[in-house]
């Protein structure tokens, strides 16, 4: 099962929003991509809903997503709209951190920071690998721990009731 296609009428709608509400932070100079956490509805919607809590604060992916997706890395201050499952945009993300480096590279405070499971580093590189596993066949690679991945961090400024301080 895969998750609907995202609303971009309604992320735009939200987009709008902060802008309005935060001229000084919104200065992108086109609206920021809406995408989804994970790869399946189920994993989508609990990380969506770590973030939603403000347990997730972290993000990594493989720099092949963002190639095949046709998406620039993210950049520090940049921001993107985090969707449900269903499409529909829920919170504006803005990036806070930003490094590449390999699967090795993580640390216990990154892990924690992604907010997953018991916040260990040993479940964040299991679920972290079966997750690229999973995905680098539909990107046309074999998974390798020497792939480049983006370590981000990230804070939710909109709207109000999920943003942070």
């Amino acid at each position: 099962m895969e998750n609907t296609p995202v609303d971009r009428t309604a992320a735009l709608r939200l987009w709008e929003e902060y802008r309005a509400a935060r001229p000084g932070w919104a200065t992108d100079p086109e609206p920021p991509p809406a995408e989804y956490f994970g790869d399946h509805p189920e994993l989508t919607d609990e990380l969506l809903g770590l973030v939603l809590a403000g347990t997730k604060r972290a993000t990594s992916a493989l720099v092949a997503e963002f190639a095949a997706a046709g998406d620039p890395l993210p950049r520090v201050g940049g921001h993107w709209i985090a969707c449900d499952s269903a499409g529909r945009p829920r919170a504006v993300l803005r990036s806070t951190e930003l490094r590449l480096g390999g699967v090795g590279s993580a640390d216990a405070a990154f892990a924690r920071d992604e907010g997953e499971g018991d916040l260990s580093l040993e479940y964040w590189r299991e679920g972290h690998l079966r997750y690229w596993k999973r995905v680098c066949p539909r990107l046309g690679l074999e998974w390798s721990e020497d792939l480049e991945i983006v370590f981000e961090r990230f804070a939710v400024v909109w709207p109000p009731e999920h943003a942070d301080g």
